[in-house]
């Protein structure tokens, strides 16, 4: 796939509280129809980061990785009303699965998707979205997280 990249922000988080503020501002500023795709290895933080963006969404529910069930629906409760579409797709073999969820139509449609594991379906994603990686650096401590926000199309 060949990207454009547009946009490229680097956060520095030294905590989870860290984490979960940035991406709880990154929430705020989503608009209908934003694609996230969340990467980084295990124990990296997606799950806080996935409940800091749905904060900042508005959403007021405990949220929690989709892992067994694919994808999870919150409404926000601000004044935006987005839906969000919360995908972990670390369990897909195949991304054709996806389209037995509905993948296309909710990525498509009016509320925001977050797809953590999304390198895993790379040849499905749209041709606009946000790539969040974030990456461990244990030479900046335990609880240090590079948090690289990149907008491709």
């Amino acid at each position: 796939m060949d990207e454009n990249i547009n946009e490229k922000i680097e956060y520095d988080s030294y905590s989870p509280e860290d984490t979960f503020e940035i991406a709880k501002k990154l929430g705020e500023s989503a608009s209908s129809g934003d694609v996230f795709c969340l990467i980084g290895d295990l124990g990296v933080g997606k799950t806080l980061f996935s409940q800091g963006f749905a904060k900042g969404l508005g959403v007021e529910e405990y949220v929690n990785s989709p892992t067994f069930t694919i994808v999870q629906e919150y409404y926000g409760t601000d004044e935006r009303h987005l839906t969000l579409y919360h995908f972990d797709v670390y369990r897909i073999e195949d991304p054709e699965e996806m389209e037995e969820i509905g993948f296309t139509d909710m990525i498509y449609g009016d509320g925001v998707s977050l797809i953590e594991w999304a390198d895993m379906i790379s040849d499905i994603l749209p041709d606009e979205y946000t790539r969040i990686t974030i990456e461990k650096n244990l030479e900046k401590g335990f609880d240090y997280r590079k948090i690289l926000v990149t907008k491709v199309s």
